[in-house]
């Protein structure tokens, strides 16, 4: 613990680093002591730097040097994460992945989040993920769902270079935890980068196909209700629309960004370090 609060750092220094950087010092619980990325002269070290973080040029290697470490942030890139848990795993930090591996515990918030604490290594999903999982998860208490697709569009200022290699890790990493979390068997899950000006917000549209769906006011109080739980962490999480009919639904979302510095377009990045922010709050709320 430092001066009363829990110790993270933050691994990768790109756009989505930058940002958790930012929320983490909004937090009363939580001392960001690190931050470390692999180039010198980066723009995250940079404004990490500014913001008065201790930074490392150095990589995995810089955070070892400057454990312990209460909580790690892995926003670097999922081809990279395995080689940081296995060398992370001895120093006793808890490991929030933020890439799309499939590797540690698949957690969202609003669902399973009460239970992060028990596990020293989780991951996030992805921010598509993230945003579709918590309505869809709601939804299939109520049906069994046959199908589910989920088309994300976001900016593709809002897109670093790590997002962009990991696409693929990201499609099977998404449509995994749908499955696991909906218990529907056959799901799609497709991206879209808009380069669009103005930059159009992060926008989720989902469709899901069940023979049982229930009525529609069930289905407005089910989908509100799972909204209003997300906006806990992402304040910017609205439905847009929703429609119903012959066994199918489809609802939109959208997530906008507010209190930081990044841009209004980019809640693709607001929900997701939301969401590592309120797991690490809770992490520390356990400690003894």
């Amino acid at each position: 613990m430092a001066h009363g609060r829990t110790r993270v750092a933050v691994l990768g220094a790109g756009l989505i680093g930058t940002d958790l950087v930012v929320k983490l010092q909004r937090s009363p619980v939580l001392d960001c002591c690190l931050v470390v990325g692999r180039d010198r002269e980066s723009l995250g070290l940079r404004r990490a730097a500014e913001m008065g973080c201790a930074t490392s040029p150095d990589g995995i290697d810089g955070l070892l040097e400057a454990s312990p470490f209460d909580v790690v942030f892995d926003a670097s890139n999922a081809d990279a994460h395995a080689g940081h848990w296995s060398r992370l795993r001895s120093t006793g930090a808890t490991l929030i992945d933020l890439t799309p591996t499939q590797l540690g515990e698949l957690v969202v918030p609003t669902i399973n989040g009460d239970t992060a604490p028990a596990h020293r290594h989780v991951n996030l999903v992805s921010c598509g993920g993230q945003a579709a999982i918590p309505v869809l998860h709601a939804l299939a208490q109520h049906c069994t769902p046959t199908y589910i697709e989920v088309v994300s569009t976001g900016a593709s200022a809002s897109a670093g270079r790590a997002t962009r290699l990991n696409l693929d890790q990201y499609i099977a990493t998404t449509q995994a935890a749908i499955r696991a979390f909906t218990g529907a068997e056959w799901v799609k899950v497709m991206v879209n980068l808009s380069p669009a000006r103005p930059a159009p917000p992060f926008r989720v549209t989902m469709t899901l196909l069940a023979a049982d769906l229930p009525s529609g006011p069930i289905l407005r109080s089910t989908v509100t209700a799972a909204a209003d739980r997300v906006r806990a962490y992402a304040p910017g999480f609205s439905v847009t629309s929703m429609e119903a009919d012959d066994g199918r639904i489809r609802i939109a979302v959208e997530v906008t960004a507010s209190g930081g510095r990044i841009p209004r377009h980019a809640g693709n990045l607001d929900i997701i370090n939301g969401a590592a922010v309120l797991l690490a709050e809770q992490y520390a709320a356990a400690r003894p």
